[in-house]
């Protein structure tokens, strides 16, 4: 895999990133006044920072309980062969399940660490039963249900 070369992010950069990190509805007229920039150099730069893949989208935060996913679990996943196969056979199967929202290969004592967004604990048992035996190459699974999220989505960039 080739790496990704980094482009050259300025202290400016850093504070426009900053801001649509915290609201990334904000008007080009309003990010501009806060960076000190006038709006056109402002939007040239936002609309770089895009190009060279830093700012990789915009999405709407949404509250997991009001949309009845308001439990979160998280799933170790050791798989019974480490092989290039193997790992391509859980990718996809992974891809398509939607309680999953982030899947991780990791290294360490296990292999892939899963983040699931489920309604409840029969939702979860549920993705147990149906969903998880169908996963290629799994050996073996822990689970941890998450009591209380005590930090989540804070800020890459600090200015």
């Amino acid at each position: 895999m080739a790496r990704r070369k980094h482009s050259s992010i300025d202290r400016t950069d850093r504070r426009i990133l900053r801001i649509l990190e915290m609201d990334g509805r904000i008007a080009n007229v309003e990010l501009a006044r806060q960076v000190n920039l006038s709006p056109t150099p402002c939007l040239e730069r936002v609309r770089r920072l895009e190009r060279e893949g830093v700012i990789t989208g915009y999405a709407a935060r949404l509250a997991p309980d009001r949309i009845s996913r308001g439990m979160t679990v998280f799933v170790e996943v050791r798989l019974d062969h480490t092989t290039a196969q193997a790992f391509d056979n859980f990718r996809s199967a992974v891809d398509a399940l939607a309680d999953v929202i982030d899947c991780y290969l990791v290294a360490g004592d296990f292999d892939y660490l899963l983040k699931l967004q489920v309604a409840d604990v029969a939702d979860y048992r549920l993705f147990m039963y149906e969903s998880l035996p169908k996963l290629p190459d799994v050996l073996h699974t822990r689970s941890y249900i998450v009591v209380e999220q005590l930090k989540g989505n804070a800020p890459l960039i600090r200015v």
